[in-house]
């Protein structure tokens, strides 16, 4: 069965394929798995790059995030519509993610003056979390940047780092085996956090942070496939080939 959501992003797919980027919205497990990533806890707006028919949005809403802290902006006419009929308490916004600053001073939102310590450090998922002193926590970017040119990606990633907190993430998934984002060009880093096979294509989901801003839990998060890759290769050496071990119990 073809969902209204799947016509609309068809529709605006054919219209232009190269802003859209895929001619199918991202699944729900792929949704679920970059809600996931999202720390929701952490005080502070969550902005949303490239809404596209609300698959992330939702995601977003069912983890539990509060409406009222979420921010997706849409360049698309239509689409705008569909997320501000189906999202009644979010703030969708009409509007380019290449020009964030623009976008988001109508609600406040201004990147935090350099140096300045950051604000809202409570906690919770309500009112007083940090969102009022226009703390962003997360950026989470749905747009396909490989298919943009490069100081348009550039632009991008650049605008929303002015935005994001020390340590606040900004998330992008890929169908690519590689990372979406040039980390050396933009002196940022990034990592994999999941990978969706069952995602149509498979999905890969990046985490970016500035150098230094990742903390224990995130390294060990990010490294815990490595970590036992390497425990499952230091076992394998262990295991001694059978001729030898029945050389050694000859001796014995």
């Amino acid at each position: 069965m073809i969902t209204r959501e799947s016509r609309l992003f068809l529709r605006r797919w054919l219209h232009n394929p190269m802003q859209v980027g895929a001619i199918a919205p991202s699944s729900r497990r792929l949704a679920d798995a970059i809600a996931g990533q999202v720390p929701i806890d952490s005080p502070g707006w969550v902005i949303e790059l490239g809404g596209g028919t609300g698959v992330v949005t939702d995601a977003l809403l069912r983890r539990g995030l509060a409406p009222a802290r979420l921010v997706v902006i849409e360049r698309d006419p239509l689409l705008h519509r569909h997320l501000v009929e189906r999202f009644p308490h979010v703030r969708a916004i009409l509007g380019d993610a290449a020009k964030l600053a623009e976008a988001l001073r109508p609600l406040g939102i201004r990147p935090p003056a350099k140096g300045a310590p950051a604000k809202g450090q409570g906690t919770g998922n309500g009112a007083g979390n940090g969102a009022s002193t226009g703390r962003v926590a997360a950026i989470i970017s749905g747009l396909p940047l490989l298919s943009f040119p490069r100081p348009l990606q550039d632009e991008i990633v650049r605008g929303a780092f002015a935005f994001l907190a020390p340590g606040a993430p900004l998330l992008q998934f890929t169908y690519g085996p590689m990372s979406p984002i040039a980390r050396d060009r933009l002196k940022i880093e990034g990592r994999v956090a999941r990978r969706v096979i069952g995602n149509l294509p498979p999905a890969s989901i990046w985490v970016y942070r500035r150098p230094g801003e990742w903390s224990n839990g995130d390294l060990l998060k990010a490294g815990s496939g490595k970590a036992e890759a390497h425990k499952a290769v230091s076992r394998k050496d262990k295991v001694e080939p059978p001729k030898a071990a029945a050389i050694k119990a000859r001796r014995r």
